[in-house]
């Protein structure tokens, strides 16, 4: 047997670590599960679509003898660029032109571990916390490397020479000493066959890149612009019917009495199947009880659900408001919370303080609201299970219909990704391809159960609400000597799988974010607030609170002591030096990279000159996830209160650059977002159920209020890559607020902006 190869701390033998065949004449080829999977990743996510690699048992990447090229991405798409970037990655070592490169999704392929559960067979396939090129980093790499040299020892076997005297580039195998040539189709079937490599393939260093780095456009932009790419909702398969749902309205209610007779006789409609609610003191799996109408078409089953006649029981929270919530968040920061982490003297450091700064702040609940609303097609058999449609993670939608319909074999199940028409976290959660899957089972047949916009905005699993209240002081000589943070809010951790109280805070506070080991007495403070709205993450989840909060309250800072609210970041930020950083995107923070883009984005962004009156121009920078982003924003507010952003600059340091068309439309799209939840997004509740319901009451940013201008500016430092798909959104919220101070001289301490500019 031959000696294991070792990937990112990780062991398999050859055979397990790259998997290559033949299919047609064609070379197909897998990457390495160790250097494709990540701390902390347990299980795996993809499946085996119809006519994958034509029948042949998958891979990442396949060369046809008609030299046509085919890479796959192991990552749902939902518009962060994988389909793309990813495919960038095998492409670069594999040496094929880019532009002739077919790229498509990868279904999900899970295995048993041997141990009673299941893995992945190639690669971790979830899109989610801005993972995707950091997890594949080497392994899609490594799978395009070990072609290429399958492709060079067979043409080195066909001309007789060494394989050391051989280079490949643009899709061929080229022998200098002859100046012989031979494409990569007419290897193909050769290179399919011949032994295994004993070592693996050095992969290509930085200097070496002619791929990775340069501008590309996204793969699949002519289909989507020309209505030719499939989205869940435009997925079919035969004999499929359609199917909407009437769901409790209010937080863990249920039915009191429910008759469906009207609905039933509706031309079209074949059935009402009953969704049961999950244990209110347990996890959800679907969200809510429901009623699902069952028709020949989307029309009939809407009409059918308009005849249900259902009384239903407010449930445990009939109470909630959302002016009670926030309130119950003000009581309980006036009384003790849960110590989450207290360094230093900090009662001394304030007791003989010079001066001390404090303040308050608000956040709503803010719903995903994708442009394409929930839907999943499910075909539940007794020998399969199908299940098709947009989802972030294709493991957890096999996994949770697996332990609902108490199936032991998570095989049997096949779960197909189509393209995602957004997703920023919501589509994490696999309730609506649970509900697909009960629906389908309950009336025999396979099903599409499709949301309505409505259903979408009252049933997310929206976006933490809470209260922060900062505070800090400063020494004589205006150094910063405590700081706490003191959090009231509902955590998304609530209903959590074994996960007590006490741990909610983990995932609204993160104790490692600034100023941590940059203040010698921290104290962090957290209030586990009672709430029954379903919460769940959201794009950049507790940073795009914590960067709000944090950048105003400095900015807040620097006015009351008379300092530029730049040289105070960057006094605070200190020298270059890697601290300790635990949380997701660590395993350190480099406070010098952070004051790299403040600068940069200050730089070309102009900031601190001088404004006429009603204009101002704010600055805000944040790390998230491992990436450091700084934004200038420019305002204008006329005498009435009306608000204009007329230039956003941003600047961002994410390490290596993959595809750098890719990242400035991500931190274009997080200017955007974060612009559009700053201005009037809030998720409003009465009486224990959400009553906010389109778009006309929960207003999305128009094309006229977004910015004409956004600048973006990238640094290629070289640094191990980090993700993008998040980090653009944080620094906005704030750098907004301080801009508004400066044009105003009004703080924005609470969110969304709204009218208080008009008030």
């Amino acid at each position: 047997m031959n000696a294991p190869f070792s990937s990112n701390g990780l062991t398999t033998d050859r055979r397990g670590f790259l998997r290559y065949a033949a299919a047609g004449g064609a070379l197909i080829v897998a990457a390495p599960l160790s250097a494709c999977s990540r701390p902390g990743q347990a299980e795996a996510q993809t499946l085996d679509n119809a006519g994958w690699f034509e029948g042949n048992a998958g891979g990442f990447v396949m060369i046809r003898p008609d030299e046509s090229v085919v890479i796959a991405f192991p990552n749902p798409e939902m518009g962060q660029g994988v389909d793309t970037a990813l495919p960038m990655l095998v492409a670069e070592e594999l040496g094929v032109d880019f532009d002739r490169v077919e790229t498509t999704q990868l279904p999900l392929e899970i295995m048993p571990d041997g141990e009673g559960a299941f893995t992945w067979r190639f690669a971790p396939q979830g899109s989610g916390g801005s993972y995707s090129v950091v997890s594949h980093w080497e392994g899609l790499r490594q799978a395009g490397a070990l072609a290429r040299q399958l492709l060079i020892n067979a043409a080195a076997e066909e001309w007789g020479v060494a394989a050391s005297e051989l280079s490949a580039e643009n899709g061929a195998v080229l022998h200098a000493a002859s100046q012989r040539r031979i494409t990569y189709g007419a290897l193909a079937e050769k290179a399919a066959g011949m032994t295994m490599p004993h070592e693996p393939p050095a992969l290509k260093t930085k200097d070496q890149f002619t791929l990775i780095g340069t501008a590309q456009k996204m793969k699949n932009a002519r289909a989507i612009v020309t209505g030719k790419m499939v989205y869940g909702i435009d997925a079919e398969i035969p004999g499929m019917a359609h199917a909407v749902i009437a769901r409790c309205p209010y937080f863990d209610g249920v039915a009191r009495s429910v008759d469906d007779s009207d609905a039933r006789a509706v031309d079209g409609v074949i059935d009402v199947v009953k969704i049961e609610r999950p244990a209110i003191d347990g996890p959800y799996d679907v969200q809510a009880e429901g009623y699902a109408v069952v028709a020949t078409s989307t029309w009939a089953a809407l009409k059918g659900r308009r005849a249900l006649k259902i009384d239903w029981e407010p449930g445990p929270h009939a109470n909630e408001s959302s002016a009670a919530f926030k309130a119950q968040c003000e009581e309980l920061l006036g009384g003790e919370g849960q110590i989450v982490r207290d360094e230093g003297d900090f009662g001394e450091a304030f007791a003989n303080a010079a001066t001390t700064h404090e303040a308050r702040y608000w956040q709503p609940y803010v719903s995903h609201a994708p442009l394409e609303p929930q839907n999943f097609i499910a075909d539940v058999r007794d020998d399969e299970i199908i299940l098709i449609g947009p989802t972030q993670m294709p493991s957890g939608a096999s996994r949770i219909v697996a332990s609902a319909l108490g199936i032991e074999n998570r095989m049997k199940i096949k779960v197909l990704p189509t393209r995602l028409g957004g997703g920023f976290g919501r589509r994490l959660s696999n309730d609506y391809v649970l509900e697909a899957a009960l629906v389908s089972k309950g009336a025999g047949r396979p099903v599409q159960v499709l949301w309505t916009r409505e259903d979408d905005m009252r049933h997310d699993f929206y976006r933490p609400s809470g209260m922060h209240e900062l505070k800090a002081a400063f020494d004589a000589d205006g150094n910063l000597t405590a700081w706490t943070h003191r959090l009231a809010s509902a955590s998304k951790y609530y209903r959590r799988p074994n996960m007590p109280e006490t741990d909610y805070w983990i995932a609204e506070i993160y104790p490692d974010d600034f100023p941590a080991h940059l203040v010698e007495n921290l104290r962090l403070e957290y209030f586990s607030a009672k709430s029954g709205a379903p919460r769940g993450s959201w794009r950049a989840p507790a940073h795009t609170a914590n960067a709000f909060v944090v950048q105003s309250f400095l900015d807040e800072i620097a006015h009351a002591r008379g300092e530029d609210p730049l040289e105070l970041r960057l006094r605070l930020l200190g020298e270059p030096r890697e601290l300790t950083y635990e949380n997701h995107g660590g395993p350190t923070f480099n406070p010098g990279r952070l004051a790299g883009v403040l600068r940069l984005a200050a730089e070309r962004g102009n900031y601190g000159a001088t404004m006429p009156e009603g204009t101002g121009r704010g600055i805000a920078a944040h790390f998230t996830f491992g990436g450091y982003v700084a934004q200038v924003v420019d305002v204008a507010v006329d005498g009435d209160g009306n608000l204009t952003v007329p230039k956003v600059v941003a600047a961002v340091d994410i390490g290596t650059i993959v595809n750098p068309n890719g990242v400035a439309a991500q931190l274009e799209s997080g200017v955007n977002d974060g612009l559009s939840t700053a201005l009037r997004l809030a998720i409003d509740i009465e009486g224990g159920r959400v009553v906010t319901g389109n778009f006309d009451d929960y207003q999305l940013m128009r094309i006229a209020d977004a910015p004409p201008v956004v600048e973006t500016h990238i640094i290629d430092n070289g640094e191990s890559p980090m993700g993008m798909g998040e980090m653009g959104l944080p620094p906005l919220a704030p750098a907004l607020a301080n801009a508004i101070f400066q044009a105003t001289g009004k703080r924005i301490r609470d969110l969304p902006i709204a009218d208080q500019l008009r008030a």
